[in-house]
């Protein structure tokens, strides 16, 4: 039995020579795209925190009936909330469902809901918002009464927006952006007065 007609002949060295540079070739290709998209991702695509603000809050409706002898108050406020969100990134901002909601006295009075959508980089939404006043939630709230009496009644807004920022389609960054306002309401004038925000975004 001839030995020498069964045995493969081996690749001959250059041609091996040729695959080992091909196979370095693609790894240190490779290696250069993953370190370009990492310098790219924590440079000029580096995650950016969303920017939200409240531009105005003014007073949409003020409805207000004392009930002097069961010193209780019947009440309904309407307010218009225009709020932005500004995504600073160089790659879209996606938001889900969120909710603004109206408080007195840290109990939540209003609802207003905030549709999920999406921000192009570098563009801004601007929202506007109707937060009512439930009126059967401050039934058991025995501050109503004298606030109104004294012709200022203090509320808040609160709003979270969370969402996602995808990098170069493979980093993705969760952000939350809180928006809180502290205004008064002037019975005797309508009006809103005294109004502070603050803003906290966290990535």
């Amino acid at each position: 039995m001839d030995t020498e007609s069964n045995t493969k002949p081996m690749a001959p060295p250059r041609r091996r020579k040729r695959l080992r540079i091909v196979c370095l070739a693609v790894i240190a290709l490779l290696l250069v795209l993953v370190l370009v998209m990492v310098i790219l991702g924590l440079t000029v695509f580096k995650g950016k925190r969303p920017v939200t603000t409240v531009n105005s809050v003014a007073l949409n409706d003020l409805q207000v009936s004392l009930d002097i002898l069961r010193l209780r108050v019947n009440l309904n406020v309407t307010l218009d909330v225009n709020l932005s969100v500004k995504n600073p990134n160089k790659v879209g901002f996606k938001y889900t469902n969120s909710t603004a909601v109206l408080k007195y006295g840290g109990q939540v009075v209003g609802e207003a809901p905030i549709p999920a959508s999406k921000i192009s980089a570098g563009q801004t939404n601007t929202m506007n918002l109707t937060l009512t006043l439930l009126a059967d939630r401050l039934l058991s709230n025995g501050n109503v009464y004298s606030d109104v009496i004294s012709g200022t009644l203090p509320l808040s807004t609160f709003t979270r927006i969370s969402g996602k920022i995808k990098i170069l389609r493979i980093i993705k960054i969760h952000v939350v952006s809180y928006t809180s306002c502290d205004l008064s309401i002037n019975v005797l004038n309508r009006s809103v007065a005294n109004q502070t925000c603050q803003y906290k975004t966290e990535l």
